[in-house]
């Protein structure tokens, strides 16, 4: 009976060592270096130059421009044409839908839309953008 009860001891000791480097990071998948989309650098985000938002007309605040020029890269870089890029600040939101990619020269270009939602009224901004080499896109004109 004791080496019964030590082999359950050593069998529920294993289990749990076993299972302690289980963890789940639901969590954590949306926040920070636990994110399956980093964000995007500052860099990249600087390379836009404003965005399109930044043509909208709308007045944001520097959080809120920061996550609409965010999403305008995830847009562009990698959202399938026609799929919209969502996101949300303190009193308004986004959505940036870009087009198929197509070619100009040896850059890859896209056409976008940026809406953006204040006080239940939206306002479309549309322009496009072509990928530099270094993964940045620039805008056209």
């Amino acid at each position: 009976m004791i080496l019964r009860s030590q082999g359950m001891i050593v069998s529920t000791l294993f289990l749990a060592v076993a299972l302690s480097g289980c963890t789940t990071t639901k969590g954590a998948a949306s926040r920070g270096i636990f994110s399956s989309k980093p964000s995007a650098s500052v860099a990249f985000i600087t390379a836009l130059q404003g965005g399109i938002v930044g043509r909208s007309g709308v007045n944001l605040s520097d959080s809120n421009k920061q996550r609409a020029l965010e999403a305008e890269y995830r847009a562009l870089e990698g959202a399938a044409a026609g799929q919209p890029v969502v996101w949300n600040g303190k009193d308004v939101s986004g959505k940036v839908v870009a087009a198929a990619p197509y070619q100009v020269g040896s850059q890859n270009c896209r056409q976008y839309t940026h809406t953006l939602t204040v006080d239940g009224k939206d306002t479309v901004a549309r322009g496009a953008a072509c990928r530099n080499d270094d993964g940045s896109w620039s805008p056209l004109g």
